[in-house]
């Protein structure tokens, strides 16, 4: 059996369902995970997703901010939310696919622009959050469980995984403490990186571009945010995986794009 996931902040569903539909038309993934979908669950676009296949959705949305997804064309066994920080802010949706796998869809906390907890509530926010994650990890599940972790990690952990190491330091998104933080999440169940389990940790590689650069591709001033990480136990199932970069060129596109990983 082969399965194709991908995660994509889509910086609002109802603006990109003709994104979607052109991804999906390319690419076909089996599962699509969504963040920043922006919109509460009554009024999440579910016609038209089931109407390209996807008859198993969970939903789990606020008015105008954050929300997340998981759309699939394999029936869940089981599915649930779970806030994080003592927040209700819709941020984490878990299904658990046949077969035991077990697939955690996050939108991390992005952390504002000040990287300095004590000056900055959101950046202490996204500290806690990963602080929790680890903790929640370590305690709850184990190396030998089939788990994907993906999504919009708001981190970009390498000196590659930004255009610039030197000048994005002090920025938030690739500071040396929300690194550490991310390395202890990874550290927690042994996780692989399974994007960069194919394309190497020396080639730059990025997932996110800002609308601030017009010319976007030309200046290619882009961050790896969006991830998807599996477990030893899954690792040995990992098959191939892409970043769609075409897709920050489409009309109306968000400001992430979409990245796929195959699983026989």
């Amino acid at each position: 059996m082969s399965l194709r996931i991908a995660t994509w902040n889509v910086n609002s569903v109802r603006l990109r369902l003709d994104n979607i539909a052109r991804f999906v038309a390319s690419h076909s993934p089996d599962v699509l995970c969504l963040q920043e979908t922006k919109v509460q669950d009554g009024d999440f676009p579910l016609d038209r997703l089931v109407e390209l296949g996807y008859r198993h959705i969970l939903p789990h949305g606020m008015k105008s901010y954050n929300g997340v997804a998981v759309l699939s064309r394999v029936p869940f066994d089981h599915q649930e939310t779970k806030g994080w920080c003592g927040r209700a802010d819709c941020r984490h949706a878990i299904v658990r696919l046949p077969g035991g796998l077990e697939l955690h869809d996050f939108y991390v906390p992005a952390g504002g622009d000040i990287p300095d907890p004590e000056q900055n509530p959101k950046f202490e926010h996204k500290l806690r959050f990963f602080d929790e994650m680890t903790q929640w990890f370590t305690a709850n599940r184990t190396p030998q469980d089939k788990l994907l972790l993906l999504g919009d990690l708001n981190v970009a952990p390498l000196e590659t995984d930004v255009w610039s190491h030197k000048q994005l330091l002090n920025v938030v998104s690739h500071t040396p403490v929300e690194v550490a933080r991310m390395a202890d999440l990874q550290a927690s169940l042994g996780w692989v990186d399974a994007v960069r389990h194919f394309i190497p940790p020396t080639e730059r590689l990025y997932s996110w571009w800002s609308y601030r650069a017009r010319e976007w591709e030309t200046s290619d001033r882009g961050r790896r945010l969006d991830h998807v990480w599996v477990t030893p136990a899954l690792a040995p199932a990992l098959h191939a995986a892409e970043v769609v970069r075409e897709a920050r060129g489409w009309d109306t596109p968000s400001d992430h794009v979409p990245v796929v990983v195959d699983l026989e």
